[in-house]
C-alpha cells in the first residue's frame, strides 16, 4: 500500500508539472488562460487516520485579465472586462478571449481555427436586433448613389441691396442679379452637376434662381424677410426647383432650397453654410469598432454603415467551461448557460480594437511553482525508494 502511496504523489507531481508546463508554453499565446493544477487527499477508511495517497480533483482554468497589447490592425479586438466572443463553429456556438480575427474569402471574418465572428444584426433604424446572431461578413459592394432632394442653405444678403436696372434676369449677364454662390448636387445616377444660385432684389423682397450644368431650373423663386431680418415668405422657408433633365438617363431632379435659416442683415452677404445631400456611389475604404462593439464600415463617398454589434456572452461560472479548441470554450453544466450582452452595458467590459489581451500567464509564478512540484516528485521516488530497501531489509532477514 505504501508503494501505491508513493505512486500517487509521484503522479501527482508528474501532472502538476505538465499543467505548469503548459502555462509557461503559452506564456505568449493571445488570450491564453493559465490553469491550476488541484488536487485531493484519497481516503478509503480502512486504515484509521491513514490516506490512500493523493488524487488529482480538478485543472482549474483562472479567467483573470491578461494586459491589453495595441496592434493597430483594426480586426484585432480585447476585451477590458467581463465577457467572451462569440463565435460559430459550422453552426456550433463557441466563446473564446482572443480577438484576432481576419477575413476568408468571401469577406466573413474569422479566427485562426475558421470560427466565424458573431453581431446582432442592425434594424436599420440605428439599433440591433439583440435577440439574433448572424455572422460578421464584409463585402465589396458599392454604396448606392443618393438624389439631391434638399439644398440647405444658411446665408445672410445685405439689407438695402439695390434693384438691378437691367432685366430680365440672364444669369450669364451679372448686371441682372445681385449675389451669387454655387454648391455640387447629384442625380440619382451618383453624377455629380454644378449647381449655382442667384439672388436678385425686387421691391418686395428677393428672388432666387437655380442653374445646373448651366441650364436655368424651373421660374423665379420670391422669398422676403421681416423688419428684423427673419425669413418671412416662405413661411417655411422652402423654394422648390423641380424637373430638371440632367440627360443622362437619371431620375429628372426635384432640387428643394431650404433657406429657414438665412438672414438679411447689414450690407454683407455670407455664406455661412451650403449643404446638400444625396451622394455618389462609393466603395468600401475601411471599417472600424467602436467601443460598444459597433462595426462600422466606412465608403468612399463619406458614408459609413454599421453592419453589426459585437455580441458578447458571460457565464454564472466560466471556470466550469469546457475548453474544446485553440483558446475557444464550449457551454456546459458547470458553467450555466451563456447571459448575451453588449460591451461596456450591464457587466461587460468594452471592446477595444487595434489591440489584443495577451496570456495571463504570471511566469515567476510558474518557475517558482515547477520547483515546488521538482521537489514533490523527488521526495516521493525517494520515499519508493526508501521502501524498496525496507523491503530488501525484511526478504533478507534469517
Amino acid at each position: 500500500m505504501s508503494f501505491q502511496i508513493a505512486l500517487s504523489g509521484l503522479n501527482a507531481a508528474s501532472t502538476d508539472l505538465q499543467v505548469t508546463s503548459n502555462n509557461i508554453a503559452n506564456a505568449n499565446t493571445t488570450g491564453f488562460k493559465a490553469s491550476r493544477a488541484e488536487f485531493a487527499d484519497v481516503y478509503s477508511g480502512e486504515a484509521i487516520g491513514i490516506g490512500n495517497g493523493v488524487r488529482l480533483a480538478d485543472v482549474r482554468q483562472q479567467f483573470t485579465q491578461g494586459n491589453v497589447d495595441i496592434t493597430e490592425r483594426q480586426l484585432d479586438l480585447a476585451i477590458s472586462g467581463k465577457g467572451f466572443f462569440v463565435v460559430s463553429d459550422h453552426g456550433s456556438l463557441l466563446y473564446s478571449r482572443v480577438g484576432a480575427f481576419g477575413l476568408d474569402a468571401n469577406g466573413y471574418v474569422e479566427n485562426s481555427e475558421r470560427e466565424r465572428l458573431q453581431v446582432y444584426p442592425p434594424r436599420g433604424d440605428g439599433t440591433f436586433n439583440t435577440g439574433a446572431l448572424t455572422d460578421l461578413r464584409f463585402t465589396t459592394d458599392t454604396s448606392p448613389p443618393q438624389a439631391t432632394t434638399t439644398l440647405n442653405l444658411n446665408i445672410n444678403l445685405p439689407a438695402g441691396s439695390v434693384v438691378p436696372t437691367v432685366t430680365p434676369f440672364n444669369m450669364a449677364d451679372p448686371q441682372t442679379y445681385n449675389r451669387s454662390t454655387s454648391s455640387i448636387t447629384y442625380d440619382s445616377l451618383g453624377v455629380a452637376h454644378d449647381t449655382s444660385l442667384y439672388f436678385i432684389a425686387t421691391a418686395t423682397g428677393w428672388n432666387a434662381a437655380m442653374s445646373i450644368d448651366g441650364q436655368q431650373v424651373g421660374a423665379l423663386q420670391p422669398f422676403a424677410f421681416s423688419a428684423t431680418g427673419a425669413l418671412t415668405t416662405p413661411a417655411n422657408g422652402q423654394l422648390a426647383f423641380n424637373g430638371h433633365d440632367p440627360g443622362n438617363g437619371a431620375s429628372p431632379m426635384n432640387i428643394t432650397l431650404d433657406m429657414s435659416r438665412s438672414t438679411q442683415y447689414g450690407r454683407e452677404f455670407v455664406v455661412n453654410q451650403i449643404n446638400p445631400d444625396g451622394q455618389a456611389a462609393g466603395r468600401l475604404r475601411s471599417f472600424e469598432v467602436d467601443p460598444s462593439g459597433v462595426v462600422f464600415a466606412r465608403f468612399s463617398n463619406g458614408v459609413s454603415n454599421a453592419l453589426g454589434q459585437v455580441a458578447l456572452a458571460n457565464f454564472s461560472n466560466p471556470e466550469g467551461l469546457l475548453k474544446v479548441s485553440d483558446t475557444s470554450f464550449q457551454e456546459t453544466f458547470r458553467s450555466g448557460v451563456p447571459q448575451r450582452g453588449q460591451a461596456a452595458q450591464s457587466d461587460f467590459g468594452v471592446i477595444q480594437s487595434g489591440a489584443l489581451e495577451s496570456s495571463n500567464v504570471d511566469l515567476t509564478q510558474q518557475l517558482v511553482r515547477m520547483i515546488t512540484s521538482q521537489r514533490l516528485f523527488q521526495a516521493n521516488a525517494q520515499v519508493i525508494s526508501t521502501l524498496d530497501t525496507v523491503t530488501q531489509t525484511i526478504i533478507n532477514l534469517r
